[in-house]
């Protein structure tokens, strides 16, 4: 009997669940997926109890000596694993890793230009909900009828609007961006160029998307979604300038204490990214969500910009009679875990949508190929096509249990 199940029953029986819901049906969401057994048992460590306020060598607590050189091996993968120079390694999440770039490299009411979030874009790109849209003023880019970024009209807009930090990054975006355009239309208005890869952070390392270096001046990510490591951030950059101000923005201006027992788990998660198996995880990636939208369009769904070059397809169902709550819920209840997520020309509401994203990342670290991914991509169409049959999503839900048992992860839900 392991300590939480002697001391807090409840809890257990709930991580237990959710063990098996993991394990028997197929999480699809894109910014979702399985972290590596050696990330989950740094997460469980006796780092958790330790405050080390502060960087590696200049703590404002005492006792560091250990948790400062797991710290430092954290920071030195980081960098080699994006080529650059400087990482932020304590941010608690992506949100929390933008919101000190912001802080640190631009004053209130500057200018923010980032992806409209109803055309892929992020919350903390400058969404009026957010921080960044109640701090700064936001304007917005978006993508044409056929789904991709017009440059030239971005650039056009930067011109008028002289952002003050221009940012590429994106959510629900199925293209490769285009960094180096993108540096030229910063530079000509004098802007910061900010990348935020969380998405796609897994397959940069990897050499299977564009890498941000050297054209951003700055870039955030997340740690787990592509990556594969724990829940968290880093900042990046090449600019020993941009480096000193980022770190004062995180601590002391946006965090305390840093989480040591997640750090050590990014640094585990690093060294995987930096095995020469990572780039055929990548590529399975890639391949896998290509065989996804191929399968959509050949079932008669629109997909957003045709197709993918990442990990993610986004299908737009305004065509169709029902929501992307009601696919997210159809879905759902045939054991396919996916999202509603609004898209380009949505007429619905954020909680409603016209969307559906989903994603090809934690399905590929079960060991999923092609092959698998041609079904599963079938069942979707299924289950839609018949969006109201409980009774075939009931059986399609038996049938991805039984598909599920030959792909299982972990072999127990507490690390």
């Amino acid at each position: 009997m392991s300590y939480l199940e002697k001391e807090d029953k409840a809890i257990f029986d709930l991580i237990q669940k959710e063990w098996e819901r993991q394990s028997d049906y197929l999480e699809m969401i894109a910014s979702e997926n399985f972290t590596f057994p050696a990330v989950m048992e740094a997460l469980g460590t006796v780092l958790t109890n330790k405050y080390a306020e502060g960087y590696p060598k200049k703590r404002y607590y005492g006792g560091c000596e250990f948790v400062d050189e797991v710290e430092q091996i954290a920071i030195e993968r980081a960098k080699k694993l994006f080529r650059c120079e400087f990482a932020n390694v304590q941010p608690h999440s992506g949100s929390q890793a933008n919101s000190p770039v912001y802080s640190a490299l631009i004053k209130p009411y500057d200018k923010i230009l980032g992806m409209h979030l109803n055309h892929g874009g992020h919350l903390t790109h400058g969404a009026k909900v957010s921080q960044t849209g109640q701090i700064y003023q936001s304007f917005f880019y978006g993508v044409e009828i056929d789904g991709r970024i017009n440059y030239d009209k971005l650039e056009e807009y930067a011109d008028v609007v002289k952002p003050n930090i221009l940012v590429c990054g994106f959510s629900a975006y199925s293209r490769e961006l285009d960094f180096k355009r993108l540096r030229e239309i910063a530079d000509k208005n004098k802007a910061i160029l900010f990348g935020d890869i969380a998405h796609v952070a897994g397959l940069v390392a990897a050499g299977e998307y564009p890498n941000p270096f050297p054209y951003c001046h700055v870039v955030s990510t997340t740690t787990h979604k592509t990556l594969r490591g724990p829940r968290g951030g880093i900042i990046l950059t090449n600019d020993e300038e941009i480096a000193a101000k980022i770190n004062k923005a995180v601590f002391p201006g946006a965090q305390g204490g840093p989480l040591m027992n997640v750090i050590a788990a990014k640094a585990v998660g690093f060294a995987e990214n930096l095995k020469p198996e990572w780039k055929t995880y990548a590529k399975q990636v890639k391949a896998n969500a290509k065989i996804l939208g191929q399968v959509f369009i050949k079932r008669g769904y629109d997909i957003v910009s045709g197709g993918t070059d990442n990990h993610l397809v986004l299908m737009s169902l305004i065509n169709k009679p029902f929501s992307g709550k009601d696919a997210d819920t159809a879905l759902e209840s045939a054991g396919i875990t996916a999202n509603k997520n609004m898209v380009p020309g949505d007429t619905r509401s954020p909680f409603v949508t016209s969307g559906l994203r989903i994603g090809s990342p934690a399905l590929t670290s079960r060991g999923m190929k092609e092959k698998e991914f041609e079904w599963i991509a079938n069942k979707i169409c299924d289950v839609l096509d018949n969006i109201e049959d409980k009774n075939l999503h009931a059986k399609i839900k038996q049938e991805i249990k039984e598909f599920s048992s030959n792909f299982r992860i972990y072999e127990k839900a507490i690390f």
